[in-house]
């Protein structure tokens, strides 16, 4: 379903060069056409997922804007995360 939802805006996965944590991509992210992801990393599809998966995050999106169109709203949420 999140790749699905990615592709369907043309986006690929990224992350933020340095922010690595023990040898695994740091920041994960979404870089859209025409948003200035120079600054991003991409990576493998696997990669992303498998850093996902080990850091049990949920992905929260929104599918629509209010007007309709695709939103390309997202954010990844920590369960576990108590800072609130």
């Amino acid at each position: 379903m999140i790749r699905q939802w990615a592709e369907a805006r043309g986006a690929k996965p990224v992350t933020v060069p340095g922010s690595d944590y023990g040898g695994r991509p740091g920041r994960l992210l979404f870089d859209f056409p025409g948003y200035g992801g120079e600054d991003l990393e991409e990576i493998s599809w696997e990669d992303w997922f498998r850093t996902f998966d080990e850091r049990k995050l949920n992905f929260l999106y929104q599918e629509h804007k209010k007007d309709g169109a695709p939103s390309n709203f997202f954010r990844l949420e920590n369960p576990d995360d108590t800072e609130a």
